[in-house]
């Protein structure tokens, strides 16, 4: 099951199994007071019978001052459960028998020691539907999952032969000098396509069952070298030393491409985007002059956004792909002077 999957069918199943079992408490706390009061009537009974013949050994028997108003009712106190009834010929005094409490007591931990049984039977029957239930339930978002991740994946497999039609054709143009600015646009918006298909795709698969070893420091080299064909007028640069990962790459590599289009993208003109990491604290920090972001808590939520440009897909991608991959992520920012993400990377560095 893929995550959003196993958090709906959780949440499924903790709503009928917490519904079903809350009424199974409330039926078996009823049941164990209706059995309580019936066997307090069993007590009362048999003690009225012991009364005529005194043949009974359960019960102690004793003699107090006569009071009519208490005759033929059980009452009940540290002693245990006790009935007083008349004597016959006899006006000053009455029969006490009583039950000692250590012998109610086990006739009353035998009760509950049935419906404990019982209780727990019932719940695992509980626990048992509320899964076939909550199965039930999950299977029109499954197959609607499956329905939008097929026809995604369709539209991204029909985008690589225009865009690889595209991409031949600008490298084949010839044209004045002049001109040239206007090919290099046409090809900086190509890889925003690009960037927008990968991220697509990072967002349909998993990547954490896929880990390999890798230096960080020459792939975010080589991510920049990139980032500044893209962006000539924006100042990338990168401080730090070797530092072997183990996670899956490609999917690091979306992370880095995504903050640093968003550092370049959203930046002023001749801004910087610098990158630095240490091997003590293990923390990646991409910091920008750009624009800021006036709402950082908000800035990993799907579909928001601050600006005209983008759809707000790009931080909502970072965030997932970095909960999958352990990385805990930060953002501090100021409007007017630019956006500060930081990685921790402690779990990923291959010991």
């Amino acid at each position: 099951m893929k995550r959003v999957e196993t958090e709906s069918f959780v949440k499924s199943f903790l709503l009928f199994f917490l519904s079903l079992g809350l009424l199974n408490t409330f039926l078996f706390v009823f049941e164990y007071r209706q059995k309580k009061h019936d066997l307090g009537e069993k007590v009362l009974t048999q003690m009225k019978l012991c009364s005529f013949d005194l043949k009974c050994t359960q019960f102690e028997i004793d003699f107090a001052p006569l009071k009519t108003q208490n005759l033929y009712k059980l009452f009940q106190d540290e002693a245990g459960l006790h009935s007083f009834f008349s004597i016959p010929g006899s006006e000053n005094y009455s029969m006490k028998l009583t039950l000692p409490q250590k012998h109610y007591r086990a006739m009353v931990e035998e009760i509950q020691e049935e419906l404990i049984r019982y209780y727990l039977i019932v719940l695992l029957c509980i626990g048992a539907v509320s899964a076939l239930f909550s199965l039930y339930a999950l299977y029109p978002l499954k197959r609607a999952l499956h329905l939008t991740e097929e026809f995604s994946k369709d539209i991204l497999h029909d985008f690589n032969t225009p865009l690889a039609s595209l991409r031949l054709n600008t490298r084949m143009l010839k044209c004045p000098p002049s001109e040239q600015k206007k090919v290099q646009r046409i090809e900086q918006s190509i890889e925003t396509i690009l960037a927008l298909q990968e991220n697509l795709r990072s967002y349909l698969e998993e990547h954490q069952l896929q880990k390999e070893p890798f230096d960080a420091y020459p792939l975010i080299q080589e991510r920049l070298s990139l980032m500044q064909k893209i962006y000539p007028d924006i100042g990338f640069s990168v401080k730090g030393k070797s530092l072997i990962l183990r996670t899956n790459k490609d999917a690091f590599i979306r992370i880095l491409d995504n903050l640093l289009s968003n550092a370049a993208k959203y930046n002023h003109a001749n801004g910087t985007v610098a990158v630095s990491f240490d091997t003590l604290n293990t923390l990646l920090r991409i910091e920008d002059s750009g624009k800021g972001i006036a709402n950082p808590k908000r800035a990993f939520e799907r579909f928001y956004k601050e600006q005209e440009r983008g759809i707000g897909i790009g931080l909502h991608i970072v965030k997932k792909l970095c909960d999958t991959m352990e990385i805990p992520i930060s953002l501090t920012s100021t409007v007017g002077k630019g956006s500060t993400f930081t990685l921790n990377l402690r779990k990923l560095i291959d010991r």
